[in-house]
Formats: structure tokens, C-alpha cells, sequence
């Protein structure tokens, strides 16, 4: 069964359902039966390689035990069974003392999941139906998951709240390339979503691992936050199957519910890779977790400065997507971009064009990268193009990871060497920068654009309402043409 036909094929039954409202419950219903499901096939996977393992769940709460028999239980008992033993047998795992780690994941997962089918023979269809179809012991079927989470993110985009936490797969991959991780370095993603920048940077530093101590290096080097219960689900699923067996360090939390002052030397990161949202507002009192100067509402300010912050110092290094509103906007913005200036050398910004992240906004967005332990000598703006042929990008023509070979071919290696001045690079001295009140977007404008000269608005009025004389002088000459012809016919038939 194709990917398109499992979740559409789940969503079907899902739909006869009288207690799943709307798409949003139902792909909430589908990740926590797929979460537990893949787990189960990780459990069978860890009993083999890892001494000692033992499971956090008991025994009959294990997918393997509940739920793998097509013939199995069904109907009310289904139901019962999920409502009043499983569910709150998971959720306890999030705060009893004496839980292991694997056993927290797996309450971190559940702790706001909820069950929402009321039929248990619908809930049985769907269970057999995705063991049936999926075996996440299949490398082939790992690989699916990535699809799967992006056709859920699709359907979720549907339901109206997916543009918060999705980023193209080439912007990720893009980003974690340029910043190059090494083991043994930190990476955080403040506001992780599904996990799309962390798997891309696990991939990266699977490439350096030569040994199991190298391994247990990389297991413990990923870090990453997300507040809403859905992607944090597809977050914790989507690490394990990249090989974290245990992510404990992908919190499901608020990255910006915490005071400033509470953040230690042993909080900083080597690298921090991020989209934070952008253009909504945080409830109120978040702000009162910052400086004042940095105080405001704003998810993405705040967010920029919880990374400038987190960032250690000399070496820590950021890749950042923010939309054009940050690059011009004042008050907060101007703060944060003149530290980022004085405090950071802000090397690089990559303009995108507009569509990149289509259908979930069109708003103009660019990658700031950045290094702690500045100050900026000179700001290095690169517009990417759009494909020849292209006018925007769209779901069925996205943004694709070879346009950025660009970018990278001139990028000048890991010390930036060689950079020159093209048709889409150009650079800004940071005290050019300055004087125009730190505006990044006055000075990002490509230069070397070919100016379209439009002409005179008196002699380009006059050039329209002559070409209106002639256009109404050839609709008349058409229309007696037409007339006579009429004419002429009727003649003949006389």
C-alpha cells in the first residue's frame, strides 16, 4: 500500500467516527497509534543489542500484546481497555518517581494525547490497518516516516495550524550542511517542531561515528524544545527512528517560559539551528522572563534573544531563519540587531524568495548566520535566485537542496575565503549599518539588479489612450464586418 493510501485509507475509518472532530483529532489519533507502534518495534530491536534492557511498560500495555492480533480485543472492551488502562498507565510515566528513561519518553509522549475514537470496532480497523502495512523494523518502512510526518504535516496544513513548525526539507538540510556539526559538539533547536533540523544534523554527524563511544557522543548531543503536544510526539518518534534511542533532551516545553537568569554556563550551546515562529504573540508575562531591554511580545524577538544568549562564547555559532519584518523593523529588533553587530560577527544573511515556504505563508524570509564573539566587520547579503522558468514555488515545484550548491560554491569553505561580489552576493560594511539605524533590509537590496525604467507617467497616459483609439476603432471595423457578413447570409437563405 502506498504512503498516500495508508493515511488516506486510516482517515476513512477515522471519518465514520463520531468522536473525532475535524482533521486535526485525527491525526492526533494517528501519531499516538503509530508512536506506540514503532516503539514496540524499537523495544524488539533493543531486547537484542542492548544488556539488560527492560521495558517501562507492562506487559499488556505493550503494542505487541494489545494491539498486534487482527483477531484481538475489539468493540467495547477496545475501548474501555484504552481509555482506562493504557492511557493512564502512559501518562503516570511523565512524573513517577523512579521511571527510566525510556519510560519518560514514553510519558512525555502521553502526557496531553488523548484518545478520541468512541468506536472500538473503527479503533480495531485502523490498529490492523497500520500493522498490516508498516514494519518500522524494515529499513525501507524507517525511511516512510519521513514521508508520513510530511503528508501528515499536508493534511494538518489543511486544518490550519501546521506553518509554525514546518520548514523545507532543503532549508534544513541547507543550513545543517553550512554550520557543519562535529561530534561532541551541542546542537539545540529552541523550537523543534517535528524535528526536521535535528534529524538533518543526527544524519550529518552519523557520517563521523567510528566507534560506540562515538555514538554515545551523538545520542547525547541533540537538544531541542517544542510546546505543542502534536509535533513534539512526531519529534520524539522521529528521533528514534534516526538512532536516538532515548530523547530525553527533546523537551516538550516552552523555551521561552524561563527566566533569563536561570540559564548557566552548562545551559550554552556550540550551535543552535532554528525557525522559530514567526508573527504571533506570546501570552502575557513571557516577556517579563527577559531583560528589559529585550522585553516585547513577539515570539521570533524573544526567541533571538534566547539564542544570542544561549550561544557559547567564541565558539558558538547559529543558522536562523527570520522573515524580512526583523531584517527593517525597530524598537526591540534594532536592539537585538545591533548587538548582533557588536557582540556577534554577523557574516552571512541569505535572502529567500518569496513561495519558499508555500502554501503555509508567503512571506519573505531569510537565514541569518551568525558567530559568537564578535564584532561584525562586514555583513555578506546573498539573494537567492529563483530556477530559470520559475516564478514562485509551490507544493508540486518546491525549493530543492541542489539550488543551493549556489550558495555553497561561493560560500569560501569553513573560513569563508575568497568571497567576491556576483550578480546575487554583495557585502555591507557593519558601520554603513549602523548609520542607517541597523535597517538590514535598506542595505540587503541586490545592487545589481537591472533597473526597469517604467518611463514618464504623462507619456506612458498618452501611449494608453491612443492604443484605447485604436483598439475601439478595430472593435468597430470588426463589428460591421460582422454585420454585413450577417447580411449577406441572410440574403442567400432568402
Amino acid at each position: 500500500m502506498s504512503l498516500a493510501t495508508l493515511i488516506k485509507s486510516i482517515q476513512d475509518i477515522m471519518r465514520k467516527d463520531v468522536g473525532v472532530d475535524g482533521d486535526a483529532q485525527r491525526i492526533s489519533q494517528i501519531c499516538w497509534l503509530l508512536f506506540l507502534k514503532i516503539y514496540d518495534d524499537k523495544e524488539q530491536e533493543w531486547e537484542l543489542t542492548l544488556a539488560n534492557y527492560k521495558s517501562p511498560l507492562q506487559g499488556r500495555f505493550r503494542w505487541s500484546n494489545w494491539a498486534k492480533n487482527p483477531e484481538g480485543m475489539t468493540g467495547e472492551e477496545l475501548i474501555d481497555f484504552v481509555n482506562n488502562d493504557l492511557f493512564p498507565s502512559l501518562k503516570k510515566l511523565a512524573t513517577s518517581a523512579g521511571v527510566s528513561a525510556h519510560g519518560r519518553v514514553v510519558g512525555s509522549v502521553f502526557e496531553d494525547a488523548y484518545n478520541y475514537m468512541k468506536s472500538g470496532t473503527l479503533l480495531r480497523q485502523v490498529i490492523n490497518t497500520i500493522e498490516e502495512d508498516v514494519d518500522f523494523n524494515s529499513s525501507s518502512d524507517r525511511h516512510v516516516f519521513n514521508d508520513i510526518y510530511e503528508k501528515i504535516l499536508a493534511d494538518l496544513q489543511s486544518a490550519g495550524n501546521a506553518g509554525e513548525y514546518y520548514t523545507p526539507r532543503a532549508v534544513t538540510q541547507f543550513m545543517v550542511d553550512i554550520l557543519n556539526p562535529q561530534l561532541g559538539e551541542s546542537i539545540l533547536d529552541p523550537a523543534c517542531g517535528t524535528g526536521g533540523f535535528l534529524t538533518c544534523a543526527i544524519e550529518h554527524l552519523k557520517k563521523q561515528v567510528k566507534n560506540p563511544g562515538d555514538d554515545e557522543r551523538l545520542q547525547n548531543s541533540i537538544h531541542g524544545v517544542e510546546k505543542k503536544p502534536l509535533p513534539h510526539m512526531l519529534a520524539m518518534t522521529n528521533m528514534m527512528l534516526h538512532g536516538i534511542n532515548v530523547p530525553t533532551n527533546i523537551r516538550h516545553d516552552n523555551t521561552l517560559s524561563r527566566p533569563f537568569k536561570d540559564y548557566g554556563p552548562r545551559d550554552r550551546m556550540d550551535i543552535i539551528i532554528t525557525n522559530p515562529p514567526f508573527g504571533g504573540m506570546e501570552e502575557d508575562g513571557i516577556e517579563k522572563n527577559f531583560l528589559a531591554k529585550h522585553q516585547t511580545r513577539e515570539t521570533a524577538d524573544l526567541f533571538m534573544a534566547l539564542i544570542m544568549h544561549l550561544l557559547k562564547y567564541d565558539t558558538g555559532r547559529a543558522a536562523v531563519v527570520l522573515p524580512d519584518g526583523f531584517l527593517f523593523g525597530e524598537g526591540v529588533k534594532t536592539t537585538l540587531k545591533r548587538e548582533l553587530l557588536e557582540e556577534f560577527n554577523l557574516h552571512t544573511i541569505v535572502r529567500l524568495p518569496k513561495g519558499v515556504f508555500a502554501p503555509y505563508t508567503s512571506i519573505a524570509t531569510n537565514i541569518l548566520f551568525f558567530e559568537k564573539g564578535g564584532p561584525t566587520q562586514d555583513v555578506w547579503f546573498f539573494e537567492h535566485p529563483y530556477p530559470e522558468g520559475y516564478k514562485s514555488y509551490s507544493r508540486s515545484k518546491p525549493l530543492s537542496i541542489e539550488e543551493f550548491d549556489l550558495e555553497k560554491a561561493w560560500w569560501g569553505g569553513p573560513q569563508r575565503k575568497g568571497r567576491k561580489t556576483t550578480e546575487y552576493a554583495w557585502m555591507v560594511p557593519a558601520k554603513e549599518i549602523a548609520e542607517k539605524n541597523y535597517n538590514l533590509d535598506a542595505v540587503g537590496k541586490n545592487p545589481h539588479q537591472v533597473a526597469v525604467h517604467h518611463g514618464d507617467p504623462t507619456e506612458l497616459m498618452a501611449e494608453y489612450q491612443d492604443i484605447s483609439r485604436q483598439l475601439a476603432a478595430a472593435q468597430q471595423v470588426l463589428k460591421t464586418e460582422l454585420l454585413n457578413a450577417l447580411r449577406a447570409t441572410s440574403g442567400e437563405q432568402a
